[in-house]
């Protein structure tokens, strides 16, 4: 199994500042981890996830970065769209596997809503209806310009989750997607039930998760989760985000917000419901003998209580 083939964290630390220079008509972006790079010109924001090395899996510094990135967004002057995208062979394959000593040695916070400690699992920031490994989802709804994602390689779990959180999904077909999280006996709690659900079927998105299966960018497409299939991806979204960027701009962000009026109904319960059972599951027996029997290649023993 691929080291960084799984996708979900729901780890908080403090957020790293972004710096900014202007070189001339256009200004880059980074986060001070280089974690995401940010460039705008022309009213378009090129996000670009940067760990190629990991395949843009997730770890602490990934959070922070991504989340910020989005912040800084939400309150860019002059913005008209948005385009995500991966460095390297990936959009992102999840979570780095790194993370999960902090499921099994029981060092996350599980308060899921607590307020009074160091940030950690499951802990809230700023009365936001997310912690931090779904705001880094969801904060791309939050955005208030069409965020399109382009999506390559792989996008597994928590990366699969991010792209969900985009308005309009553009996908290599040979692109590796799953809803992860049940292989590894987790669920998938970065708002990616809420997403999923607004996006395909019920039995389809029950289908995915419950059996974590991967599945191609041409099958994403077919179910829906793809808005289409590209051969080039990033250049597609980067057409489809200057189209955009020709209308009217108060009337795309309009038609967005109108949009999410609708499509956000029940968020804020479902996300909390996220962070419930997902506390339930890390550090289980079952959810460590997932690790254990994928990291020891062999059939896992689950029980039922």
């Amino acid at each position: 199994m691929n080291v960084d083939e799984v996708g979900w964290l729901a780890s908080l630390m403090p957020c790293v500042g972004l710096r900014s220079t202007l070189r001339g008509r256009r200004r880059e972006t980074a986060a001070m981890s280089d974690r995401v790079l940010i460039s705008v010109a022309d009213g378009i924001a090129d996000v670009k996830f940067n760990r190629p090395e990991k395949r843009n899996a997730l770890d602490n510094a990934m959070f922070s970065a991504i989340a910020d990135a989005g912040e800084r967004l939400k309150v860019e002057p002059n913005l008209r769209a948005v385009v995500l995208s991966g460095e390297g062979a990936s959009f992102c394959a999840g979570l780095d596997f790194a993370v999960f000593q902090t499921f099994n040695d029981g060092s996350a916070v599980t308060d899921t809503d607590a307020t009074d400690v160091d940030p950690g699992f499951g802990a809230m920031k700023d009365g936001r209806i997310t912690h931090l490994a779904q705001q880094i989802c969801w904060v791309w709804q939050e955005v208030p310009v069409p965020v399109i994602a382009a999506v390559h390689g792989h996008a597994l779990g928590g990366g699969l989750q991010i792209a969900l959180g985009a308005d309009i999904r553009i996908v290599h077909p040979d692109t590796k997607l799953s809803v992860r999280e049940v292989f590894w006996g987790l669920v998938p709690d970065m708002t990616g039930t809420f997403r999923l659900s607004s996006i395909v079927r019920p039995d389809v998105a029950k289908e995915l998760t419950f059996t974590a299966r991967l599945f191609s960018g041409t099958e994403a497409a077919e179910m829906g989760i793809a808005t289409r299939t590209s051969d080039q991806p990033y250049d597609d979204s980067m057409a489809l985000a200057r189209e955009i960027a020709s209308r009217s701009p108060t009337a795309v962000r309009g038609s967005k917000e109108l949009f999410n009026r609708l499509s956000s109904v029940g968020a804020a319960e479902q996300f909390a419901a996220e962070r419930r059972v997902i506390a339930e599951q890390i550090g289980s027996k079952n959810q460590i003998e997932a690790v254990e029997a994928s990291f020891a290649n062999r059939p896992p023993k689950f029980t039922d209580s």
